[in-house]
C-alpha cells in the first residue's frame, strides 16, 4: 500500500528483515522510557504485529487475574480467563456479584494469538513516513485523509518514533504542527495515538485524578487491566512528569475501600486484601474487568456512546490502548451483549475524520 506524499520509486516500501527496521541516516534509537518494560533486547516484546506488548504476570501477585497483556497463571493458582483469548466457560460474562437481568448467550470461541486490529506496517521507514505528514499539514488546508491513513496503519512501536523523526529532519515539534492544524476530537485522538503506552496511561490517570471530581471508572479501567511490569513504569513516569508518586495521588482523592483497592493495585499488591466484606460498587467494576477484561470494555465503550452526549475521552482511551491488545474480543463481546457490531456503533454516534480514525482502529465491522 502506498501513501501520499512518499518520493517516487521504483516498487513500495522494501521488504524489511524485522518488524520495523530504520532508515540509514534517519533519527537516533529511541529510548526505552516511556513504553512499557522490554524483555532483554530492548524495545517492545515482540508479538505477531503488536505494539502494546505482553507482560509475564498480572497486576496483583498471586491474584489470577488477566491484564491488559497476555499472560500466564500463577503456579499452583486455579487459572483464570486471560484475554486476549476464550472466556472461560465457568464464568460466563461477568457471573456473580450484582444481580445484572439475563445472562447474555456464552461468547463464541475465539481463535488464540494476536487479538489486536492494528499490525506492524512492513517495511515502514519513519523518514518517508515523517515527509506524509509533513506535506499534509504544509499549505492551503490540511490533508487529514493523508494522516488517517499513515497513523491508522502504524501500531504504536511505529508511530511513538515519528515525533523524533520529524523533529530531526524538519527541525519542528510534531505535537505542536498537529495542534496548530487539527481540532477537537480528531487532534485529541491523533495525539493520543503518538503518546508511548505508559506515558498515555500516566497522563490519562492525572486527568482523572486532577480533574473536575474524580474519575473512578478510569481509575479502575487503567490500574485492573495493566499488568505488573506496567504499572510499574506507569508509577515511574508520573512520578517523573507529575512530582508525586501515584499512591500519593490516589489516596488524597479517594476514600475508604476503593482508596485501598487503588493504592494495592498502583503499589502492585494483592488484590484479594482489598476486596473485604462490604461490597461497594467500585470493587464490584473492578472485579468485572478482571474476570472478563474484553466484556467489561465493551461495556465501557458501550455506555461512552449511549445516551446524550458522547464520553470521547473513555472512547478514544480505550480504542487506542485495546487495538493492538484485545480488539477483536472487545469487537465480539460487544456484538453479543448489545446485537450490533462496534464498529456500527462508532459510526452512528461520531462523525468526520475522528470517526474514520476510530473506525481504523476498530478494524473492522462484525
Amino acid at each position: 500500500m502506498s501513501y501520499p506524499g512518499y518520493p517516487p520509486a521504483g516498487g513500495s516500501y522494501p521488504p524489511a528483515s524485522g518488524p520495523y527496521q530504520q532508515a540509514p541516516g534517519g533519527y537516533p534509537p529511541q529510548p526505552g522510557a516511556g513504553g512499557y518494560p522490554a524483555a532483554p533486547g530492548g524495545g517492545f516484546p515482540p508479538q505477531a504485529g503488536g505494539g502494546w506488548g505482553a507482560q509475564p504476570g498480572f497486576g496483583a501477585p498471586g491474584g489470577g487475574m488477566p491484564q491488559g497483556y497476555p499472560g500466564v497463571p500463577a503456579p499452583g493458582q486455579q487459572p483464570m480467563p486471560v484475554y486476549p483469548g476464550a472466556s472461560n466457560p465457568s464464568m460466563p460474562g461477568y457471573g456473580g456479584g450484582v444481580p445484572t437481568g439475563p445472562t447474555p448467550p456464552a461468547a463464541p470461541a475465539v481463535n488464540k494469538g494476536y487479538r489486536g486490529t492494528i499490525k506492524d506496517f512492513p517495511g515502514a521507514d519513519p523518514l518517508r513516513d515523517v515527509e506524509v505528514l509533513r506535506k499534509a499539514m504544509k499549505g492551503f488546508g490540511t490533508d487529514e485523509n493523508a494522516i488517517i491513513e499513515l497513523l491508522g496503519s502504524r501500531p504504536n512501536k511505529q508511530r511513538v518514533p515519528l515525533k523524533a523523526a520529524y523533529k530531526t529532519t524538519y527541525g519542528k515539534d510534531l505535537v505542536s504542527d498537529l495542534k496548530s492544524e487539527l481540532r477537537g476530537n480528531f487532534e485529541s485522538l491523533v495525539l493520543a495515538m503518538l503518546k508511548a503506552p505508559a506515558h498515555f496511561d500516566a497522563s490519562e490517570l492525572r486527568e482523572a485524578i486532577s480533574g473536575a471530581g474524580t474519575d473512578e471508572a478510569c481509575l479502575i479501567e487503567i490500574l485492573s487491566s495493566r499488568s505488573n511490569a506496567e504499572i510499574r513504569e506507569i508509577t515511574k513516569i508520573y512520578k517523573a512528569e507529575y512530582g508525586k508518586s501515584l499512591e500519593d495521588a490516589i489516596s488524597g482523592d479517594t476514600s475508604g475501600h476503593f482508596r485501598r483497592l487503588l493504592v494495592s493495585l498502583s503499589q502492585v499488591q494483592t488484590l484479594i486484601m482489598c476486596i473485604v466484606s462490604n461490597h461497594v460498587p467500585s470493587v464490584y467494576f473492578s472485579v468485572k474487568c478482571i474476570k472478563n477484561t474484553p466484556a467489561y470494555f465493551a461495556e465501557r465503550l458501550h455506555k461512552a456512546m449511549q445516551g446524550a452526549g458522547t464520553k470521547d475521552r473513555t472512547l478514544i482511551r480505550i480504542m487506542v490502548s485495546r487495538s493492538e491488545v484485545d480488539m477483536l474480543d472487545i469487537r465480539q463481546e460487544y456484538l453479543r451483549l448489545y446485537g450490533m457490531s462496534l464498529y456500527t456503533a462508532i459510526s452512528g454516534d461520531t462523525s468526520g475524520d475522528y470517526k474514520k480514525l476510530l473506525l481504523k482502529l476498530c478494524g473492522g465491522s462484525d
